[in-house]
């Protein structure tokens, strides 16, 4: 029996990257999974993939910064899916740059995505949480919401929003069953990795500085999101696992 057996899954972002490899899994332990995504032919094409597989599965549009769509999404798995018992706010954007030289703009879109997103997704979530008895919130943050960077401004403030929030939220609901912790990746093997480490020789650096030896890959990192929503973790609750080889307890 899988870990997620019967368990009716939204993941936000889950059209590609880490966002794809949690569906993956998640549809593999059992759950019944919703993708939402802004890329809508990937979303689609992963869906049918988890058909293919035997997995209940479906796709919704969702612009994170939309209110209304948050809506809609929910509303779509409760209907579709029977219910909404585990949500990950995984969607997010990169922005490399230092204090002076963010704009108001790229600062208030990146905000907008990482921390509202989480925030909208959070607060259309519980309800529907609420009628099925308890659920699991999993919001992806970063190392870069536990440290600061010499170049990174609005992405690390965006992330360290995800992880204060994650923990308003499992003292608030923690007494009607709903759980909610962040997850914070080090170097993962992505496409956003390649804004991050942009050269070579950031590459070796980041490598030296990594304890364990690699970068890690997406399904580290699902793993990890999985056991947070699985019952497994019926006794946690704003709490922050850290993914990352150990590159931030040096």
């Amino acid at each position: 029996m899988g870990r997620l057996e019967g368990k009716c899954c939204l993941i936000s972002g889950g059209a590609k990257g880490l966002g794809a490899a949690q569906a993956r899994l998640f549809a593999r332990e059992g759950a019944r999974v919703a993708v939402g995504d802004i890329l809508d032919a990937d979303g689609a094409r992963l869906v049918d993939e988890l058909r293919a597989s035997s997995a209940d599965s479906l796709y919704v549009r969702l612009d994170v910064t939309s209110e209304g769509d948050w809506e809609r999404a929910v509303d779509a798995v409760t209907e579709e899916l029977g219910a909404l018992d585990v949500l990950v706010n995984n969607a997010g954007i990169y922005h490399r740059a230092p204090v002076e030289e963010t704009t108001l703009e790229e600062w208030e879109r990146v905000m907008e995505v990482n921390a509202r997103g989480v925030f909208l997704g959070t607060k259309y979530a519980i309800p529907a949480m609420r009628r099925s008895g308890g659920g699991s919130i999993v919001n992806m943050s970063s190392v870069a919401g536990l440290v600061g960077s010499r170049t990174q401004s609005v992405y690390n403030a965006s992330k360290g929003a995800v992880r204060l929030l994650t923990k308003s939220t499992a003292v608030q609901y923690a007494t009607e069953g709903i759980r909610a912790n962040s997850v914070h990746p080090g170097v993962i093997e992505t496409d956003m990795m390649q804004e991050v480490i942009r050269t070579e020789e950031e590459r070796a650096t980041r490598m030296s500085l990594t304890p364990i030896g690699r970068f890690g890959t997406p399904e580290d990192v699902a793993q990890g999101v999985l056991f947070l929503a699985s019952d497994q973790a019926s006794y946690i609750t704003g709490a922050e696992l850290v993914i990352d080889g150990g590159l931030t307890v040096q």
